[in-house]
């Protein structure tokens, strides 16, 4: 499957996202790339944690590509409160297509976490045939619940110091 440099969501998944209700009173949002101005204030410091030195993407670059529309920023809302956010973005492999989760953040995970249904329909909307997940251990104790699995681990080394 061929992909623009830009993925342009379905209307249809977009319709889909706003008629599927969620907990008793958590909502889950993805927010469109014309909103995230309004709401980045509050976005910021649920991404905060994620700024340490192993870091891949600074806030500015979250925006930036955000704002861009090569990932999408998901809000979870209780009582007119952002509790929790988390961010995607389309991967294409030569024999699939994946909606990656890179980041999650926040509160009430047990009022939110059961809204991953919504967030695979809307993977399957725009053609992906997969989730993965970016994230540390403990990820895969939770999501196995949801019937994930753990395929392969990532192993880095810093070469940082070999730089100089």
């Amino acid at each position: 499957m061929k992909q623009t440099d830009k993925t342009i969501i379905s209307d249809r998944a977009k319709e889909f996202i706003g008629t599927v209700p969620v907990g008793t009173n958590c909502k889950v949002i993805l927010v469109t790339p014309e909103n995230i101005p309004t709401i980045w204030d509050n976005i910021i410091p649920l991404l905060e944690p994620s700024q340490n030195e192993q870091r891949e993407l600074s806030i500015d670059d979250f925006l930036d590509c955000l704002m861009e529309g090569e990932m999408q920023l998901w809000i979870a809302i209780e009582n007119k409160e952002i509790i929790a956010c988390m961010i995607s973005q389309f991967a294409t492999y030569p024999q699939k297509r994946v909606l990656r989760i890179i980041y999650i953040s926040g509160e009430g995970m047990d009022r939110w976490i059961e809204n991953f249904p919504m967030v695979e329909n809307f993977a399957l909307m725009n053609g992906c045939t997969f989730l993965e997940v970016w994230g540390r251990k403990a990820w895969i104790k939770i999501l196995k619940e949801w019937d994930w699995e753990c395929k392969y681990h990532i192993i880095t080394k810093d070469l940082t110091a070999r730089m100089h």
